[in-house]
């Protein structure tokens, strides 16, 4: 049978046609005003995108770049930071921390788990300069509690910045950034903006920039403050990835027509797709007898438990080797143990009914465990029918 290669995977996602256009399309120098009209533009949505009015910058590098870039320019050596692990990417932001010299102190909770925020206010009484936390864990697949947890932040005091890993959040999530006084968020092109990988963006909030001119770790391609001043006159810093600003741009106009020409509007309608497709993905994993893996799961990804006594890879290899599909396997310590199905970006209806009816031949091809097909896509159907429904009431109220 015919085989169409599709990425289930946390990132990168499946790409939108439109950005995919855009790019191949696009070329003029980035030195010129065709291009300063573009980088302007898709500057000014990036803002709508994420919900703020801070400055946002879009830099040419992955995701951990701009993580790097948070501590290089937040931080000095030797400053006391608090990192929030539950996960690889937990796990990135201690490596970082260390790596630019700052006494690190972890609040440490197991994969597939959150934080108390007992702990986090306790861990604050050492007055760090930044809180590390991640939106989504996506090695885990759990939603961590940012409003709460930018909360007990902010009743602690202004001398505290909170930076945020939001890659797999942002469009999965709904974010408040200025509301809970979020002071560095970070996002990634590869993800809920439905492009290749290559860009990385960042709002920084007023009090983060002037924490800037106090610090002192060594930064020279991600000293954030060139790239203020570069984009304050519609111009990056050094030169910047040029067809990926055309496919951000497109993939900015597809937001917007999701929310019938309101960016912002667009925006949560992405956030809302995202949240049904992992209900329903949710919903088909139950009724296969599967359990899920994190204790709050997230709206990105959903992490589900291999059966007892086998390997997830063999999971993983089965969707690739019978249908061209790509999940996730663990990663770290839980690598084997869980297969992860994410729902980020240019994902639907069609792609969440098909991939759990893939998982019902895949279970039954690597297991003894009677199957009865059909029982996950029910379930998903009936999750979708019954949104389907609410939403007609809502609108009809």
């Amino acid at each position: 049978m015919l085989h169409k290669n599709r990425l289930f995977t946390p990132g990168p996602t499946p790409l939108l046609p439109a950005a995919q256009t855009a790019m191949a399309a696009f070329t003029a120098h980035h030195r010129t005003a065709d291009f300063k009209a573009l980088f302007q533009r898709v500057l000014a949505d990036m803002k709508e995108f994420i919900g703020t009015k801070n400055d946002v910058l879009v830099l040419a590098c992955s995701g951990t770049g701009v993580m790097e870039a948070a501590v290089s320019n937040l931080t000095s050596p030797h400053d006391k930071v608090l990192v929030l692990t539950a996960g690889k990417f937990g796990e990135r932001w201690s490596g970082l921390c260390k790596a630019f010299g700052c006494q690190v102190e972890e609040l440490k909770v197991p994969y597939g788990e959150t934080f108390s925020l007992d702990e986090i206010r306790a861990r604050l009484s050492s007055n760090p300069r930044a809180v590390f936390v991640q939106a989504t864990e996506s090695s885990t697949g759990v939603r961590h509690d940012i409003e709460a947890i930018a909360k007990v932040v902010r009743q602690h005091g202004d001398e505290t910045l909170l930076v945020v890993d939001a890659i797999t959040g942002l469009g999965t999530t709904h974010l408040d950034v200025d509301g809970w006084g979020i002071d560095f968020i970070i996002g990634g092109s590869q993800k809920a903006l439905m492009m290749p990988p290559g860009l990385a963006y960042c709002a920084v909030s007023e009090r983060a920039w002037k924490s800037m001119d106090k610090t002192i770790s060594p930064r020279y391609y991600f000293d954030l403050r060139k790239e203020r001043k570069s984009a304050a006159k519609g111009e990056t810093a050094y030169t910047p990835a040029t067809s990926l600003f055309a496919a951000l741009g497109a993939a900015l106009e597809f937001i917007r027509g999701m929310g019938a020409g309101n960016l912002a509007q667009g925006r949560e309608a992405l956030v809302n797709n995202a949240e049904l497709c992992a209900e329903m993905t949710r919903a088909g994993a139950k009724a296969l007898g599967l359990k899920l893996y994190a204790s709050a799961p997230a709206g990105a990804l959903t992490a589900i438990c291999a059966p007892e006594a086998l390997d997830s890879g063999k999971i993983v290899k089965e969707f690739r080797e019978s249908f061209d599909a790509v999940v996730a396997n663990g990663q770290g310590e839980m690598k084997g143990k869980i297969f992860r199905i994410a729902h980020i970006g240019y994902y639907d209806y069609l792609d969440t009914i098909g991939i759990l009816g893939a998982l019902e031949h895949v279970l039954a091809r690597v297991t003894d465990k009677s199957i009865e097909y059909g029982s996950a896509v029910r379930a998903a159907q009936q999750v979708y029918a019954r949104t389907m429904t609410e939403k007609r009431q809502l609108v009809n109220a």
